[in-house]
């Protein structure tokens, strides 16, 4: 990792006591998200809050580590899959986005990506630093996009570092227009979003039979209820007729199927296409030259792309 991996030399920092919980963190973004659709509030002109939370003395939970490798396709190690780091600081970075100087609706941004860096392996003893906030913010042809970074620190060494890319539809005032966006809309509005559909990724190595209840048994790992994953009537609120999986599960279902690569220090990235409704049968592929391997899942009813990526060994 670079300088660039630090947060910009403006924001300041404030110190937690603890990762705070999703639940509740979720309850403050559905209501400030019906505030700002109720109200129609125009985004703050003075832009995101330059701000980085840190929570030190955090450490995996062993139950949860083994129900994520479990579910996931993980092997049963102490190493921590990258994945799992992800959901291991997650609630921090959403305490960025529900923050009252975070102008934009946490529920319903689309999650357009994810890039992954990591050193080296982490396990499941050490003791980390864990530090989120948010920058990046542009124009898009759809609304507004930013950066949520998320960085893991063993003592002073510096050893994961997270990008998750969200789209908001709505545009901060003060942006220069972007340019015309000519892909086409893939209806995601939240969660698993829309990114670039990527090419015809062949023949099949694997297929991923999720049921109607996959963002439940996510959730019940990852903590990440939100409405839009587990209910039908809060899919339904946001577009989806019925619920879609979590962005991040079928990005680690991909992760896992990269063995060895993925157990190295890694890149790791995904593009999201569109959203998989559940329940659903979703086809995999991956193609390994040298240290990289590209991978890609869709629909094994349709051909349609659901994400696409690289897990690159360094």
């Amino acid at each position: 990792m670079t300088a660039a991996a630090a947060a910009p030399t403006d924001y300041r920092e404030e110190v937690l006591a603890a990762l705070p919980f999703l639940g509740r963190l979720y309850a403050q973004a559905l209501g400030r998200s019906r505030a700002l659709i109720l109200t129609s509030r125009p985004l703050a002109r003075q832009g995101l809050p330059r701000v980085v939370l840190r929570v030190d003395g955090v450490r995996a939970d062993v139950a949860g580590l083994s129900q994520y490798q479990h579910l996931v396709g993980e092997p049963g190690t102490d190493v921590l899959p990258a994945g799992y780091v992800h959901v291991l600081a997650f609630p921090l970075a959403m305490a960025v986005m529900v923050r009252p100087d975070f102008p934009l609706p946490a529920v319903g941004m689309v999650h357009v990506a994810n890039r992954v860096e990591q050193r080296r392996p982490l396990h499941l003893d050490e003791t980390l630093t864990v530090r989120a906030w948010v920058e990046n913010v542009r124009a898009h042809a759809r609304g507004t996009q930013v950066d949520l970074v998320v960085t893991v620190s063993a003592g002073d060494e510096p050893v994961w570092r997270g990008v998750s890319t969200y789209l908001a539809r709505r545009r901060l005032p003060g942006l220069a227009a972007p340019a015309p966006d000519t892909r086409p809309e893939h209806g995601a509005r939240s969660g698993a979003g829309e990114g670039r559909a990527g090419d015809d990724p062949g023949t099949a190595t694997a297929l991923w039979r999720l049921g109607a209840d996959a963002g439940r048994r996510y959730a019940e790992v990852s903590g990440d209820r939100n409405p839009i994953h587990v209910s039908r009537l809060g899919a339904r609120l946001f577009g989806f007729p019925r619920p879609i999986a979590h962005g991040m599960y079928t990005a680690a279902l991909a992760l896992a199927g990269t063995s060895p690569v993925r157990g190295m220090p890694l890149v790791w990235t995904v593009d999201f296409a569109r959203p998989v409704l559940l329940p659903a049968t979703v086809a995999f592929a991956t193609v390994r030259e040298d240290d990289v391997v590209t991978y890609a899942a869709w629909s094994a009813r349709t051909g349609k792309p659901y994400l696409t990526g690289t897990v690159t060994a360094r």
